[in-house]
């Protein structure tokens, strides 16, 4: 039963209910999450893609003006990494006291599992394709040859769209299992979420749009939570 307190100004009883604390911080932690991640993705595309020739590679890494753009988003994405461990733990911690016996069930480990990846993956990949940008900042030695350069985006590639996008498949599909046996997703929102899941866990792109699929879907999850007050387990 939830507990009543009273202040000492006279106003009426404040119900706690249990769950919201954590559906709060859930929300707000995701919305922060989105909107840096966006960030750092716009920053680090400035960045050569794979397919950019030799002379590209060497005009961006020799001119410094655009450098410093993905510099900063190398600052900017471990932010981001912060918010969704943030919000992972949140959604976490809610989900539990929603389901006190769900800390048993194999999603629930699995769910903190794909999360943490994600994130390593996000941060060793963006290290990777930043790696040369922050070196050309940061010191006085000649940029390298533009096949290291091509190869080290290619590992923060293999990374993040490889690795990386397939861990946010998982933590989708046990975040929506999980918080439709808890009663937060209705049917329809947990059935869109699993073929967004899956999409992602069968992509072989790597046009930088994929990655704003997770970040969106987190968004949405957390308006929901912010909008919506938790109401329970389901039967």
């Amino acid at each position: 039963m939830a507990a009543a307190t009273r202040h000492d100004t006279g106003d009426p009883p404040v119900i706690a209910r249990p769950g919201l604390f954590h559906a709060r911080m859930a929300g707000i932690s995701g919305v922060v999450f989105a909107v840096l991640f966006a960030v750092g993705l716009v920053l680090l595309q400035q960045a050569p893609d794979l397919e950019a020739s030799d002379a590209e590679y060497v005009a961006f890494y020799t001119s410094g003006s655009r450098n410093v753009l993905v510099a900063l988003g190398l600052y900017v994405v471990p932010f981001a990494g912060i918010a969704c461990l943030w919000h992972m733990i949140a959604t976490r911690t809610l989900l539990q006291v929603l389901r006190p016996g769900s800390w048993s069930q194999i999603p629930h480990w699995l769910h903190l599992a794909a999360g943490v990846l994600f994130v390593a993956m996000l941060y060793s990949g963006t290290a990777a394709v930043g790696a040369v940008a922050l070196l050309s900042q940061f010191s006085n030695v000649p940029a390298p040859a533009p096949d290291v350069a091509r190869a080290l985006s290619s590992v923060g590639y293999s990374m993040v769209f490889v690795y990386g996008v397939r861990a946010a498949g998982v933590y989708m599909i046990t975040t929506t299992g999980l918080a439709r046996l808890a009663g937060v997703l209705p049917r329809w929102l947990a059935a869109a979420s699993y073929i967004v899941a899956a999409f992602l866990l069968v992509s072989v792109t790597f046009h930088p749009a994929i990655l704003l699929v997770f970040p969106a879907w987190v968004l949405m999850m957390s308006v929901l939570l912010l909008v919506h007050r938790p109401i329970g387990e389901t039967p």
